[in-house]
């Protein structure tokens, strides 16, 4: 059997643990700079903001409705999916964390045991060693598992939200509750094929023959579609290195100057080169690119990226921030009021089996000065020390008027009581 944990409105729950005066009001999170609404609790969702939408859209709603805004705290919702991940640990010896606020717990060699029971005891103390709220699904796949997982969240009262789907009668009744642009893995442009042909439900996906759906949705599909027929067929994933690392931010403001957005695109630069040494990794390309704002119709528009073939394999922060500014260089264009930028680097390969080039390699002094520099970070603080081409003030400039303490990673943020 397989379990799907799911944190219920994760980021907002967060926001509650510390502020328990705002349970049961309507709360929203928003992106880095405070641009879009990312996360919903449930009073917000009922008032009609939906995912993804410009705030200042919903300014009027969310003043008349007293919605509680926050910016993205990610300092405080990566440490509170650990402890969560820390707990759901201790139950399995199987876990795969598919994302900040998901895990799949893998329940093999728990015939025995009571699985309801067991789940109600896993959410009781998730609930009180952390005050996340958690639904689970309980079902003989992975698939299975994410819709158990849906109906538990869908009918908490009902299901105290946790459900089971344990018999061929709740399998079928569940699939065919569920919507096929619902389930996981179809995505919107499949499910508008499917309901073309009439295919409206996860049981009507399932009776589709092998072939077709090999055919249309490729082995993936088949493999989801085995799933759900309570056939054993989707794994845990292996954890893999990465095959492309992106950092890409929206400005707190717009830059018009070469300079600042330079310093950016340095810092993205230093940002990806840490990440491929952490998966000792080393690239041999890296795209920037550069966009202005889109929603500003008012203003001039301007996008365009490039990719560099680099001379050689590197991790290095100072030789990748080189390369990457002399990527922006060329596709700088004076005159526009840019928003966005990033860097990805690709083509990887192994940081100790690089292939050396004749005329040009990387500087080796390199490895032990990075490595010096990842130590340092790691112990005193991000960007602890850092190239003088980035800004001395800020990790990153984002705008977030409305962010949240960190209670539980900053020693100066810590919850006040008064007693």
């Amino acid at each position: 059997m397989f379990a799907l944990v799911d944190c219920n409105n994760f980021y907002a729950s967060c926001e509650r643990v510390f502020r328990p005066d705002l349970k049961e009001k309507p709360i929203v999170v928003l992106s880095n700079n405070d641009g879009c609404i990312i996360a919903r609790s449930n009073e917000a969702k009922s008032l009609g903001i939906p995912m993804g939408a410009p705030v200042f859209e919903y300014e009027t709603l969310i003043e008349k409705n007293k919605v509680n805004v926050f910016s993205a705290n990610f300092a405080l919702y990566g440490d509170m999916s650990q402890r969560v991940m820390g707990i759901l640990g201790e139950y399995t010896p199987e876990l795969e964390i598919y994302s900040i606020d998901e895990a799949f717990m893998k329940l093999q060699g728990f015939e025995k045991f009571n699985l309801q029971t067991y789940a109600e005891e896993i959410q009781l103390n998730v609930s009180k060693w952390t005050g996340i709220p958690i639904s689970i699904g309980i079902a003989p796949t992975k698939a299975l598992s994410k819709v158990a997982n849906r109906i538990a969240k869908k009918f908490p009262k009902e299901t105290k939200s946790v459900h089971i789907i344990d018999t061929e009668e709740k399998r079928i009744k569940a699939l065919k509750w569920l919507k096929v642009e619902d389930v996981w893995g179809i995505g919107r442009q499949h499910s508008k094929r499917l309901n073309a042909l009439n295919i409206n439900t996860a049981y009507d996906f399932t009776q589709m023959t092998d072939s077709w759906v090999r055919k249309h949705l490729s082995v993936v599909g088949l493999r989801l579609k085995h799933d759900l027929e309570g056939i054993p067929t989707l794994d845990f994933e292996e954890v893999l290195p990465k095959k492309n690392i992106a950092t890409t931010r929206s400005f707190e403001k717009l830059y018009t100057e070469f300079d600042e957005i330079k310093e950016r695109v340095t810092t993205f630069a230093v940002s990806c080169s840490e990440k491929l040494r952490r998966q000792k990794s080393a690239c041999n390309s890296l795209m920037v690119f550069l966009h202005t704002n889109g929603y500003r119709q008012d203003l001039p528009q301007y996008s365009r990226n490039i990719i560099v073939k680099l001379p050689f394999p590197s991790n290095s922060s100072i030789e990748l921030a080189k390369f990457a500014t002399e990527a922006l260089a060329k596709i700088f264009k004076k005159g526009y009021s840019y928003k966005k930028a990033g860097v990805i680097v690709m083509e990887f390969s192994q940081e100790d089996n690089v292939q050396l080039n004749i005329f040009e390699n990387s500087n080796l002094k390199h490895i032990p000065l990075m490595k010096s520099i990842d130590r340092i970070n790691a112990m005193y603080g991000q960007q602890k020390v850092r190239l003088a081409s980035q800004d001395i003030k800020k990790v990153w400039k984002m705008k977030q008027l409305r962010l949240s303490p960190r209670y539980t990673t900053n020693i100066n943020e810590i919850i006040i009581i008064n007693c």
